[in-house]
């Protein structure tokens, strides 16, 4: 059987949940304060997967505009009761501090394409809600339970409750299925049914590096609940060395000839500090049913880094420079923050990507900021912008970013007195204030004609260029520590940044006049081995 290198989907992919429907895969993912909401992946033999939508695309099934960074879109789950698709998802508005205001909505299709309907809302007890569909035709509805008083932990336990589709509502009593082991922080379930036995599986231990995922189960959906004679099928907390870390938060899916196979949460630090520059991953394990009736990670708990599947990867994709132009819209690489309402932040008429300048880059309601996933440890961006600064509270531009905290901005600006001008600033782990540095003096440009600006990581070497019309690429400001664009520097306290680095196009106007940014390409050229010593001045061009 072919063999791959996990991750199966790299870049800031968390909290998966699996799916066979015949011969097609699918996984959900996690998708937080970007826009649209949930990610799917397909895929016909778990080796290669293609994102193919985003089913949260409207306002009445999600605003997310004041949800604070790493809010937003929790741990969707996706089922199939043999008619419909259900995705069932949590939009969180608060998550630090003593309460949780997690409200969870369930919505449908027959087709994963769409149209997906709009939200049934659910409940708002805890978050990381899933669908389970037993074989009598009930449906039943899991979500982790928050207690605010900490009585005697927050994370208090797994709350069952059954869904009745027909009023599209939750109904009779709510029961405590499952409280975890020791290890705590219990989220994340699923159900499943084999051979007469309900089996759970939760996520414990916090997203970090204690994460593991706890099995147990019972002859009654309703429980009680025995744990797992290893407790943790799924972990690395007790192996610091591993390739995969922070392993953790599954689903199962079985293949057509009888296959079983575990995709996780997982990520991969590559500093001393230990920061996961690329987020929290998915990663796919193969397991198997023993004798006993309980499910084993194959060469587990540690997750395997290159696992035999179905499918033999073509990697070419992934390490092809992707050149976007925007004649047939917004790329689906691309995402932006919070708001439903696109036509007050950008449109792709004529061919080109225009940003309206709206907040700040540290807003939680509405800014022009649009952008794709990091998904390779060293790599080049680069794109060309036209855009007629006033004065030093419009500006646009290149942006490595990670959150409100965490961000490299390349801008075109201009100075109180309207010459236009290119500021760096950068926010570098700035909580709780969000100040922000500046750390090259600004260059002084043309008040007329186009900018390139451009960017390299390599490793956690940041570098940014710039040039003008018919003039080479020159470096401007210092190298920046990449690393920074992680979920560890997130500014949360511990297991509480979720999301990863994106790189793209920004534009602010605090003048609140919408001033139009146009960007008439975007480049994302990953390179190889991120343990090569590149010379960061070997990104040249010209001006377009």
């Amino acid at each position: 059987m072919p063999q791959l290198t996990n991750p199966i989907l790299p870049g800031f992919n968390p909290d998966p949940s699996i799916l066979r429907v015949g011969d097609d895969y699918y996984i959900a993912t996690s998708t937080f304060e970007w826009f649209p909401g949930v990610q799917i992946h397909h895929s016909k033999d778990l080796a290669n997967w293609d994102l193919i939508t985003r089913p949260l695309t409207r306002k009445s099934q999600l605003d997310m505009r004041g949800d604070p960074d790493s809010c937003g879109v929790w741990a969707p789950c996706l089922t199939h009761d043999g008619e419909k698709f259900w995705l069932v998802y949590t939009d969180v508005k608060r998550k630090d501090g003593s309460f949780k205001d997690a409200h969870n909505y369930i919505v449908w299709a027959d087709k994963i394409e769409g149209p997906w309907s709009d939200p049934v809302y659910a409940n708002s007890s805890g978050f990381d809600p899933s669908l389970f569909h037993d074989d009598d035709g009930k449906k039943w509805f899991v979500n982790q339970l928050w207690d605010h008083r900490t009585r005697p932990l927050k994370f208090a336990g797994i709350a069952l409750q059954q869904f009745d589709p027909k009023p599209g509502k939750l109904v009779g009593p709510v029961k405590n299925i499952y409280k975890g082991t020791d290890l705590k922080l219990v989220e994340g379930p699923h159900l499943y049914k084999r051979n007469g036995w309900y089996y759970l599986l939760t996520a414990e231990g916090g997203t970090g590096y204690d994460h593991a995922c706890t099995f147990a189960r019972s002859r009654n959906i309703d429980g009680p609940y025995e744990t797992h004679p290893q407790s943790y099928i799924l972990t690395s907390k007790d192996a610091p060395l591993a390739a995969l870390q922070r392993a953790g938060h599954g689903d199962i899916v079985e293949t057509p000839d009888g296959k079983t196979y575990l995709v996780h949460l997982t990520g991969r630090p590559t500093t001393q500090e230990r920061r996961c520059v690329l987020g929290r991953e998915t990663a796919i394990q193969e397991a198997f049913w023993g004798d006993d009736d309980w499910l084993y990670v194959k060469n587990g708990p540690v997750p395997s880094l290159h696992v035999d599947v179905p499918g033999t990867r073509d990697d070419t994709a992934y390490w092809a420079e992707k050149r976007y132009t925007f004649e047939n819209g917004l790329p689906i690489d691309f995402q932006w923050l919070r708001t439903p309402d696109t036509d007050r932040i950008f449109t792709t008429e004529g061919g080109k990507l225009t940003l309206f300048g709206r907040e700040s880059i540290g807003s939680w309601f509405e800014q022009a900021l649009v952008a794709r996933r990091q998904q390779h440890f060293s790599y080049d961006a680069e794109t060309t912008v036209t855009f007629k600064a006033t004065d030093e509270r419009t500006m646009a531009g290149l942006t490595a970013y990670y959150g409100r905290y965490n961000f490299f901005y390349l801008a075109v600006t201009a100075h109180s007195d309207g010459q236009r001008e290119l500021l760096l600033m950068s926010s570098e782990m700035s909580w709780p204030n969000g100040n922000l540095a500046f750390p090259a003096a600004p260059v002084q440009i043309p008040n007329e004609g186009k900018v390139k600006l451009a960017l390299t990581i390599r490793g956690r070497k940041l570098q940014f260029f710039y040039a003008l019309e018919g003039q080479d690429l020159q470096k401007i400001g210092p190298v920046f520590d990449a690393s920074i664009l992680s979920d560890e520097c997130g500014g949360h306290q511990a297991h509480g940044s979720f999301t990863g680095a994106f790189v793209g196009v920004a534009a602010h106007d605090i003048n609140g006049t919408a001033s139009p940014a146009t960007f008439d390409y975007f480049t994302y050229r990953p390179q190889h081995d991120p343990s090569d010593r590149y010379e960061i001045d070997s990104l040249i061009g010209k001006a377009e």
